[in-house]
């Protein structure tokens, strides 16, 4: 049974809908109106508050932790300075993709890693002998997602001992907020100006309350898993057993997916000293994937066409979709869409998904299946470049 994070007494008297979700063994809102449209857009026109306590957290320390992180993660976490965030996958030994998360370098031997499943013992394995220290604090902290062209300003009403303007993307720094301690991270899963705020569980009621209060005169609004969903769509990010399957989960071996396939080859520092899956990525890297990442913009005339054949206008509005599609090309099937949502904020119907290498060319033309009243049709599709929405404040 689902457990309350420490924000849920807040969370909780202002969800209308009644609509919780299972994240990870605690409750999250799905929404807190009876529909997500006032969520969504104040994460792109306004700002957003959503509940990520559910992701795992753990912190490595020691004399070989960066050793031990190294050898965990895809990327070159030596690179990673103090007060920085990387994003990066961790693999298998055969170079299949377990998780991804975050690794923040809180000081020259100590870790945080966000993760969306539990890796407590994997990443104990995989420092065996090695005098480093891996610990779950995920209990230990609540975590909040300000996200929204408004954010920066809300955090400015109340946080302390910060120059937000000069927090740069995938940073994090120490500041008191109304005399708490507070980590403001400048990441997020919106693709948008945002900011994930860490504190102890003792605090958090009170950061919801500062927040809310703070923030009321910008628009801002808690939002939950159902506007979510279509944001990080926009933003071309992928979700752990939707566009991509944990090698740990996966029941066959065509389930898994290594980091060259799902779009994440830039993460992959084959350049570093060993790292668990190095040796089949290298040939992999050497060989070309047999699967691409793309992105898809569906032809909006042609849907409404395909519809209008049975007096409907094109039901693809509303809730994102996690049911995989088949893409095809010249009548055969080249790959899926995996996450797909009509986009409020560019009046188009996307999606993400991954298609056999030869077909992946920016431009090509290619065929995505619809549902049209109990029908499955064929629409007419592009392969574009992620993200869909890429907003300069993201970074600046």
């Amino acid at each position: 049974m689902p457990i309350p994070t420490p924000f849920y007494t807040r969370a909780s008297a202002l969800c209308e809908s009644y609509e919780w979700h299972n994240w990870s063994g605690y409750l999250a809102a799905g929404l807190y109106e009876p529909s997500h449209e006032r969520e969504y857009f104040a994460v792109r026109n306004a700002a957003a508050l959503f509940d990520v306590t559910p992701l795992f957290k753990y912190e490595v320390s020691g004399p070989d932790a960066l050793r031990l992180v190294n050898r965990v993660m895809t990327r070159n976490v030596a690179k990673c300075k103090v007060g920085q965030v990387m994003y990066s996958p961790w693999c298998d030994e055969d170079g299949k993709i377990i998780d991804d998360g975050t690794v923040s370098r809180l000081d020259e031997n100590r870790f945080r890693i966000t993760a969306a499943d539990p890796s407590l013992y994997w990443f104990q394995d995989c420092g065996y002998g090695m005098d480093a220290t891996v610990i779950d604090v995920s209990t230990a902290l609540a975590a909040l997602a300000l996200q929204g062209p408004h954010a920066r300003d809300i955090l400015k009403t109340f946080v302390t001992g910060v120059d937000l303007d000069n927090l740069k993307y995938f940073q994090f720094t120490e500041a008191q907020a109304n005399g708490f301690p507070l980590t403001i991270s400048r990441t997020g899963y919106t693709g948008d100006l945002g900011y994930e705020l860490w504190t102890a569980p003792e605090n958090a009621e009170q950061l919801w309350d500062i927040l809310l209060d703070r923030g009321r005169g910008y628009g801002l609004a808690p939002a939950g898993l159902t506007a979510l969903d279509i944001v990080r769509i926009e933003a071309g990010l992928l979700l752990i057993e939707v566009d991509f399957i944990s090698a740990h989960k996966a029941l066959i071996e065509s389930q898994k997916s290594s980091p060259f396939e799902v779009g994440l080859g830039w993460t992959v520092a084959l350049d570093k000293a060993d790292f668990v899956g190095r040796r089949p990525l290298l040939a992999e890297k050497k060989a070309g994937p047999k699967w691409q990442f793309v992105g898809l913009e569906i032809d909006w005339v042609f849907l409404e066409e395909l519809f209008d054949t049975v007096g409907l206008p094109p039901q693809v509005t509303g809730r994102a979709s996690r049911a995989a599609v088949p893409i095809y090309k010249n009548g055969k099937q080249i790959g899926q869409a995996t996450s797909h949502t009509f986009s409020p904020v560019l009046k188009k119907y996307v999606a993400i998904g991954t298609v056999e290498s030869r077909y992946a060319s920016l431009g090509s033309q290619v065929e995505i299946e619809v549902t049209v009243e109990y029908s499955r049709e064929k629409a007419k599709a592009t392969i574009v470049r992620t993200p869909f929405f890429n907003p300069e404040r993201k970074r600046n």
